[in-house]
């Protein structure tokens, strides 16, 4: 089975970012038995010096056929054309909060996707530890819930507003698996997750349709000024990898290998950009705790 993915790297730290990226990529699709078509398109700076424009239409034709799409660059406005481009309904964070734990934000980039960001969410938290929160207080969002809910047996759901969730963030942020929210809430509760834990580089976005290929990107980025140097700290680009490998491409077994691989090395080594992405490639076969036959059982 092969999976395409588009590669946006831009220019600044994105090649850094993007060539730490798809080194762990290919080292978790063989170690998962699965075959990667990485497309590297012209995106922002380098996509100008190219063609004269930010988002050439080569590119833009270059990701509408793939699995996913790797963004290195989010800070650049570029990337809001991409997104544009897409029939976009849900957004996924994955905040890391501590050694091999992570936080998952749910929400709808609009009211009318409520119920799509709202199953999807369930269907997150069933796969991992069967723990939900639902924050949000408008009648139509509580509604939404209960009815999701009621589709589901052995999940435990918390229904908790948003300034209680945050002192959690601040207090006991393991005590939080999988976070589903209203659009206006996302944000804020990303925010504060990544504040507490210490970093905005721990931080991994998703931008996901209905149908059709979803955009994932670091939560920031260093400063371009610092490409070159080999200093960039290449975490948030690995959890996004780790969040496509499993929203975007649907290879979950090997998304929790990356993301696991990633919990650990942050726990042992600095952020220096080889010698933390290193550290990652090395730990992923002893990272994998699960079964490739169960791969494919959450969708």
């Amino acid at each position: 089975m092969t999976k395409r993915v588009a590669c946006l790297a831009g220019d600044g730290v994105g090649p850094e970012l993007m060539a730490a990226a798809t080194r762990a990529l290919d080292r978790v699709a063989a170690l998962h038995n699965f075959d990667l078509d990485d497309r590297h398109l012209p995106f922002a700076g380098e996509a100008v010096t190219r063609s004269g424009h930010p988002l050439p239409a080569s590119t833009r034709a270059g990701y509408r056929d793939v699995d996913a799409i790797l963004v290195a660059s989010p800070h650049e406005p570029a990337f809001a054309g991409v997104k544009a481009d897409l029939h976009l309904a849900y957004r996924v964070a994955r905040v890391h909060v501590g050694p091999s734990r992570e936080l998952v934000v749910v929400g709808p980039v609009g009211e009318w996707a409520n119920e799509t960001a709202i199953s999807r969410a369930f269907h997150c938290a069933a796969s991992r530890r069967g723990r939900i929160v639902s924050v949000g207080d408008s009648p139509v969002w509580r509604d939404a819930v209960a009815a999701e809910a009621s589709r589901w047996d052995g999940l435990e759901l918390e229904l908790a507003p948003l300034g209680e969730t945050l002192v959690r963030l601040r207090d006991d942020a393991h005590s939080l698996d999988v976070v589903v929210t209203e659009t206006h809430l996302v944000d804020a509760i990303v925010d504060a997750a990544a504040a507490f834990a210490g970093s905005g580089a721990s931080v991994a976005h998703a931008w996901l349709p209905d149908d059709g290929p979803g955009v994932f990107a670091p939560g920031c980025t260093a400063p371009d000024d610092e490409a070159g140097f080999g200093v960039v700290d290449p975490m948030g680009m690995l959890l996004a990898t780790s969040l496509m490998l499993a929203e975007g491409l649907q290879r979950r077994a090997a998304s929790q290998t990356l993301e696991r691989a990633v919990g650990s090395a942050a726990s042992r080594h600095t952020r220096d950009t080889r010698e933390f992405t290193d550290a990652v490639i090395e730990l992923l076969p002893q990272s994998r705790t699960d079964v490739e036959h169960f791969d494919e059982v959450w969708r």
